[in-house]
């Protein structure tokens, strides 16, 4: 992060100073322009604040969470704009530098004030702006009494973050009404702590499938970010945390399978510990998982990092049909409408939301059902998904 600081700097203040002579150009030297570098000052002042405060604390969790919203309400807008005030400059070059056009001004204006309202509900209204998509996958081996068979995931839910109870049970009760044969959590339950998931347990007790209840650990499960007094005190953490699971009705599936069962047929279902690339932990063993499955059952798999998919699964000697995972929450910034798709997060994960098929082998990653870091979700709202298995 401290290395990345400089970027942000130089990136910050070069779309401030295009902006700023926009607004110069429709307003003059109005007053208020004053306050334009206070604000930006004091924001970046934030960040570096958020540095130096303990790692993993309520104080640095939530002066980061505040100092990200505003940050990317002052900035998106502006970085929007900018493509506009740009190629204006380009030809003005060409014309003798000229006073920059008003109504070029106007524009870029016009669309970042829109920029800006998208921006405003996302951090408001979006972090319980729950999206239910559906997918529907066919495989001529799955058993004939699991055609049809629906799975609801959920994923990072990150129960630290949440402050609105209204709001998370809105998202529950998408999930309750889905009435799918099993409901699959894939990870990441709490922020750092335990304790961070005692008020939500009653809420998240009423999740109900017929079938059952799973659920694997993701990264931040383990306790990993935060500091802790003693080894002891984190491995006592994360035994609470297995006990959550339990309490909440979820059967913790920990380098494990089951099987499902439906008349004379069944499917295996496979559970591992996370296991990550980019410098996250490996904890998880899909050999170990997998010891006991046939290699000609059919298999669905949760593993909380897509990573995991080409790192591992792909080239398993056990062929995995099915694989949920979660982990990038899409960023929780994107565009996610009319078919386009996109985040800055596709830079760093190959698989980062949505369906992928690859050798007759699928993987579906969750945008995710909470949020972390920023308050928010900004376009890539959060999820709950529905996956029907189709023989054929």
């Amino acid at each position: 992060m401290a290395k990345r600081i400089p970027l942000i700097f130089l990136l910050w203040f070069f779309t401030d100073f295009y902006f700023l002579h926009a607004l110069q150009t429709l307003f003059g030297e109005a007053p208020w322009l004053s306050l334009y570098w206070a604000i930006d000052f004091a924001l970046m002042g934030g960040l570096i604040a958020a540095m130096f405060i303990q790692r993993g604390s309520k104080l640095q969790q939530r002066l980061i969470a505040i100092v990200m919203g505003l940050m990317l309400l002052a900035f998106i807008p502006r970085l929007v704009a900018l493509p506009i005030l740009l190629l204006e400059d380009i030809t003005r070059i060409f014309r003798g530098f000229p006073a920059r056009s008003t109504w070029v001004s106007q524009l870029a204006f016009g669309i970042s004030a829109i920029v800006f309202s998208v921006v405003l509900f996302g951090i408001t209204r979006g972090k319980h702006f729950y999206r239910l998509r559906k997918e529907t996958i066919t495989f001529p081996d799955l058993p004939e009494a699991f055609d049809g068979f629906t799975i609801t995931q959920i994923t990072d839910v990150h129960a630290g973050s949440f402050t609105d109870a209204t709001g998370v049970q809105k998202g529950l009760d998408l999930v309750n009404a889905q009435h799918s044969d099993v409901v699959l959590f894939t990870g990441d339950l709490v922020n750092n702590r335990a304790s961070e998931m005692e008020r939500w347990i009653p809420a998240f007790s009423g999740l109900k499938a017929p079938m059952g209840k799973f659920s694997i650990l993701g990264n931040h499960d383990y306790g990993d970010y935060t500091q802790w007094e003693s080894a002891e005190a984190k491995r006592a953490n994360l035994n609470r945390l297995k006990q959550v699971h339990t309490e909440i009705g979820f059967r913790l599936l920990l380098d494990e399978a089951v099987n499902l069962k439906k008349g004379d047929d069944s499917i295996s279902l496979i559970g591992v510990e996370n296991w990550g690339k980019g410098g996250f932990h490996q904890y998880g063993d899909l050999n170990k998982a997998t010891a006991n499955v046939p290699a000609d059952a059919f298999k669905v798999l949760m593993s909380h990092d897509p990573s995991h998919w080409e790192g591992v699964t792909l080239d398993h000697q056990k062929h995995i049909h099915l694989t949920l995972s979660g982990h990038t929450h899409g960023m929780q910034f994107g565009i996610d409408f009319l078919g386009i798709k996109w985040s800055p997060i596709q830079y760093v994960y190959k698989q980062w939301a949505g369906l992928y098929q690859k050798a007759g082998k699928y993987l579906y990653v969750n945008r995710g059902f909470g949020f972390l870091g920023l308050k928010g979700r900004i376009g890539m709202w959060p999820e709950v998904a529905v996956v029907t298995l189709r023989r054929g």
